[in-house]
């Protein structure tokens, strides 16, 4: 049977809404002004309630969604198998609305191939969109391997096999799926996460321009287990009590399941007038907010996950002429380069001199920006992804075709 020509996508997403996940909305976005027809499954959350809507031309399907817990392996079954029955339910109805010929499956969970390969017998193609490695983040989340971290393998090795194309976001993930996924390379692209310049730039700050404190320090993004909120909260106590840098105030940008902890825990050391938690942030508003930070903060520790992992928020931080503390990691450091500095041994008192370097001198946090804007400008903003992202479209294309003409009699 031929297949039809490739023309609708539908994308799955699983661990932030649509658009607030701001990878998937640049897909998105990028492939309907390239003529696709996209729809998305995401759940709902952090505002983004509508069960469905169209914007800027994406028709988006959106599911309750069931909160990540810290209830252990429980709570993971409950959210994914739950979200699990809702994109199979939403697919269904996307399917007789309008057939579409690729799954765009945004991981994590790596369950997405499930729904892949159910549509697969309709000659679907699958787009492995690897934003996780969920092996190394079952480690990460559990501190052990066992039964869960094989089954992230088996689902990961899944994923690749029937994966038509993989849409990696750096380097390090390229390898991964050469070496663990045993792909070839043509079919593997690299799509590096990074701001689009025409809505990220550097201008005047928003409201909290007025935070009474000398130095503005900034963190955007999930306040999850293995994002090392922790650690920032124990350099901002060793900043102030042991450094002497009382004249700074911290804006947290973002949600996540690690939030009342880590609240407890600036209660606990009496931080709480050195902290602002803005909460979700999206659009101008989350622009204006980093625009008025004079430092961004990227505490996510180095482990097997975070190592090989490009952090959104340190590119958008480069963007606005931002410069970066965070700890040693090696796709960090492929971002980031003289952007930012760098604390040894995931240690927050390292983490804290690293700061206070940078509050003690506004001259090298000046020529540490402008190196991180230069940066995005030369090689990191969506317009050096938005060609990659295409011509892995157009890849997944050609391939289909090739298979028609094969089985042609």
């Amino acid at each position: 049977m031929t297949k039809p020509p490739l023309r609708h996508i539908l994308i799955v997403v699983e661990n932030l809404p649509v658009p607030l996940d701001r990878r998937v909305w640049l897909e998105a976005t990028t492939l309907v002004k390239a003529g696709y027809q996209v729809s998305i499954i995401s759940p709902t959350g952090q505002g983004w309630i509508e069960a469905f809507e169209i914007r800027e031309g994406v028709h988006i399907y959106r599911y309750p969604a069931v909160l990540e817990g810290s209830g252990g392996a429980a709570s993971y079954v409950k959210e994914y198998s739950s979200a699990l029955l809702h994109w199979f339910r939403l697919a269904r109805r996307i399917w007789r609305e309008n057939p579409f010929q690729a799954i765009h499956g945004c991981n994590p969970p790596d369950l997405i191939c499930l729904l892949a390969l159910w549509f697969r017998r309709k000659g679907v193609a699958y787009v492995f969109d690897q934003h996780d490695v969920c092996p190394e983040l079952y480690i990460v989340k559990f501190q052990k391997r066992g039964i869960g971290y094989w089954l992230m393998r088996r689902l990961e090795l899944l994923s690749y096999r029937i994966a038509s194309i993989v849409i990696s976001p750096n380097v390090s993930f390229h390898d991964i799926a050469v070496a663990r996924g045993r792909k070839n390379t043509d079919d593997i692209f690299v799509v590096r996460s990074a701001p689009n310049l025409a809505d990220f730039k550097p201008e005047l700050g928003s409201k909290f321009d007025q935070v009474v404190a000398k130095t503005l320090l900034g963190y955007v993004g999930v306040i999850g287990q293995q994002e090392g909120m922790e650690h920032m909260v124990s350099a901002a106590h060793h900043l102030v009590t042991v450094l002497g840098e009382t004249d700074v105030h911290f804006l947290i940008i973002g949600f996540g399941p690690s939030l009342a902890e880590i609240k407890q825990q600036i209660t606990k050391l009496k931080l709480e007038d050195y902290f602002t938690f803005a909460g979700a942030l999206y659009g101008p508003a989350l622009v204006g907010a980093l625009n008025a930070i004079d430092i961004g903060l990227a505490p996510d520790p180095c482990n097997a996950m975070n190592d090989i992992s490009t952090m959104n928020k340190v590119v958008e931080y480069m963007a606005l002429g931002k410069p970066v503390v965070q700890f040693d990691l090696t796709e960090g450091r492929r971002t980031a380069g003289g952007a930012s500095l760098y604390a040894a041994n995931n240690n927050p008192k390292i983490f804290a001199e690293c700061i206070k370097t940078l509050v003690s001198n506004p001259e090298r946090r000046r020529d540490m920006g402008k190196i991180g804007k230069q940066r995005v400008v030369c090689s990191l903003a969506w317009s050096f992804s938005e060609p990659q992202l295409l011509a892995a479209y157009a890849h997944l294309a050609a391939k289909r075709a090739r298979e028609d003409r094969s089985v042609a009699p």
